[in-house]
């Protein structure tokens, strides 16, 4: 199975005050060790960044590709349709993550490739809540999404319902991510800080 990754950078960054991209984790910004830790599974070549319009990044290895959203105001969504759009043709199914989950794990990722089997996802979730945007999706489930986005719906959660998936209650990746670290995403200031001390990182000039 050819595998290839996506990963969401435009949100709002409200909480945060900042463009949550930009932030430094050692001496990466939390984009380019999200790229880094998906690279080491999926090849550099095969990632996409997925964007807003106008949005600036931080500088990126020259094999990554930049896509920009779909549509404005249509959340993550729009994201992840640029970005299938873009994979579709060498990749058989892609891990989809986000910007601000800078502890996620390599092993993580391939443990949710592992599972895909001939299902349409792989969806971790714990009770109701769903993690729709640090997934595993074959790249064939493109049509739904434009048609979602085409009807005004743009939840990641409703989508993924919607799919031929399998729900892994996230107990069960803990032999693979002990902690879970790789479904904390940063939101906030705090978060931040409480992240980068996870790591052993101390803040830096230039954080929040």
């Amino acid at each position: 199975m050819r595998i290839g990754g996506i990963i969401l950078c435009g949100g709002q960054s409200r909480r945060m005050g900042r463009d949550k991209a930009h932030l430094p984790f050692g001496r990466e910004t939390m984009l380019e060790r999200v790229v880094s830790e998906v690279g080491v599974v999926v090849g550099p070549r095969r990632i996409v960044v997925a964007a807003a319009e106008g949005q600036v990044l931080p500088p990126l290895p020259p094999e990554i590709r930049v896509v920009r959203d779909l549509q404005e105001d249509c959340g993550p969504m729009s994201g992840l349709a640029a970005g299938l759009a873009a994979v579709r043709e060498e990749a058989d199914a892609v891990f989809v993550g986000t910007c601000d989950a800078p502890l996620l794990r390599a092993e993580f990722i391939s443990g949710l490739f592992d599972r895909l089997g001939g299902a349409e996802a792989v969806v971790p979730v714990e009770g109701d809540r769903f993690y729709p945007a640090t997934a595993v999706y074959r790249t064939s489930v493109l049509p739904i999404v434009l048609a979602d986005l085409e009807a005004g719906q743009f939840r990641m959660q409703w989508f993924a319902r919607d799919l031929r998936a399998v729900f892994i209650p996230i107990e069960e990746l803990r032999s693979i991510d002990p902690d879970l670290a790789s479904l904390r995403n940063v939101n906030s200031p705090e978060e931040y800080l409480a992240a980068l001390d996870w790591a052993g990182l101390k803040p830096v000039e230039g954080g929040v």
